[in-house]
């Protein structure tokens, strides 16, 4: 089956857009025509190879918040879940997620429940949220269930895109850097050595800036190769596993990104819990599930040990204290949930917390690096700048 976008209007005159599946284009414009449209175009959708570094296209995390919201919605409405998953896959929705609600709508219609027909996609649908999908179907509160999951998918798409912001200006600088050296080595300072007949006799200032202007001119293909090559290689080193565990393990060694770190998986791993108590889940259950949302090997060992400890009769705030995660004072409130046997509102409230801490770092981190960058950029331009009114003066102070 083959995806189609197409644009028609109805029957009223209205403009209407959307995607459908089809054998043919033929086949898709025979649909729309049953659905008493009046196609104006129709074309096959053409998914990329894939991106800059080999990974194809594939269901990303909006999407998979924007189907779990739509879920709860439609659910919470009084939809039938195969009905739900007919109207999001005929709406504006991704071609990969469209393909990927065929699939599980195929499923559904040869007898499997949703959690199983989702189970079969991995890739997309992580353990937590299939076993939250699964005591949803179970308990008769599947709307209940996707709402909290699209709220949990929210936040980690807004952590997403705090991060990516975060870095994207110092970035940017450092580009605008980099690009104004090289306009200066390559356009600025090869003009103004016509000016020196003797270049034996330059001050020696004017002498490096000379010959590094040569040098960069001379090498800095070979220099861009190499800045691309590290960039596959580093790209290359994250993808193996034993590489990955050593960074991890820096990662929390280091006292400027420890607490970031940190304050990530805590959120991570709390929401999850918050979640998975609520829905009714042992703590040994959620626990193990919960391991899951964590990035960072290290922590998840660290998990996986009170886990064990819990699961044969431990407390669970003493264990957790031995962990890396959990600071003195969120253990107060662990101690503090366990006695009133109210851990999800505790859990709820360690990750809200958190939250509140990594956006206060986000802040201080961009405030911090954005004038560093800037006076970094203004120091080596303007420095390269000097230089050369310096050499320009030496130049005349010799003639005269």
């Amino acid at each position: 089956m083959k995806v189609y976008i197409y644009k028609a209007y109805d029957k009223a005159g209205a403009k209407v857009d959307g995607q459908l599946e089809a054998i043919s284009q033929a086949a898709a414009l025979l649909a729309l025509q049953n659905q008493g449209l009046l196609p104006s175009e129709i074309k096959e959708y053409k998914e990329s190879a894939g991106d800059l570094f080999g990974n194809s296209k594939k269901v990303s995390l909006a999407d998979l918040e924007f189907l779990t919201a739509e879920l709860s919605l439609l659910l919470a409405s009084g939809v039938r879940i195969d009905k739900g998953l007919d109207i999001i896959r005929r709406s504006k929705a991704q071609p990969a997620l469209v393909r990927l609600l065929t699939a599980i709508s195929r499923d559904i219609a040869k007898g499997q429940n949703l959690s199983q027909a989702m189970a079969s996609h991995s890739d997309v649908f992580d353990p937590l949220y299939i076993n939250l999908v699964e005591l949803g179907e179970a308990s008769g509160q599947l709307p209940e269930i996707f709402a909290k999951l699209a709220e949990d998918l929210k936040f980690r798409r807004d952590l997403q895109r705090k991060i990516i912001s975060s870095l994207t200006y110092p970035f940017v600088i450092l580009a605008v850097c980099i690009l104004c050296i090289v306009f200066i080595f390559n356009f600025i300072v090869p003009k103004l050595s016509v000016l020196f007949s003797e270049p034996e006799t330059l001050p020696w200032y004017t002498q490096a800036l000379l010959g590094l202007s040569n040098w960069m001119q001379d090498y800095q293909v070979i220099m861009a190769l190499a800045v691309v090559g590290s960039v596959f290689g580093i790209i290359h080193l994250f993808k193996q596993a034993k590489f990955l565990k050593i960074w991890q393990e820096t990662l929390l060694k280091i006292p400027g990104l420890k607490s970031p770190v940190l304050t990530t998986e805590r959120i991570r791993f709390n929401s999850a819990l918050a979640m998975m108590l609520e829905a009714g889940l042992p703590i040994d259950k959620a626990l193990d599930l919960a391991k899951g949302n964590i990035k960072n090997q290290v922590l998840q060992r660290e998990m996986e040990i009170v886990r064990n400890k819990v699961k044969h009769g431990h407390s669970l705030s003493p264990s957790l204290k031995q962990t890396s995660l959990y600071p003195e004072f969120y253990v107060s409130l662990l101690e503090v949930g366990e006695e009133s046997g109210n851990l999800a509102k505790v859990f709820d409230e360690i990750a809200n917390r958190s939250r509140q801490e990594f956006e206060t770092w986000t802040e201080k981190m961009t405030t911090l690096i954005e004038p560093l960058l800037i006076l970094m950029m203004g120091g080596i331009v303007g420095g390269v700048v000097v230089v050369m009114l310096m050499s320009m003066v030496a130049v005349n102070d010799v003639g005269f």
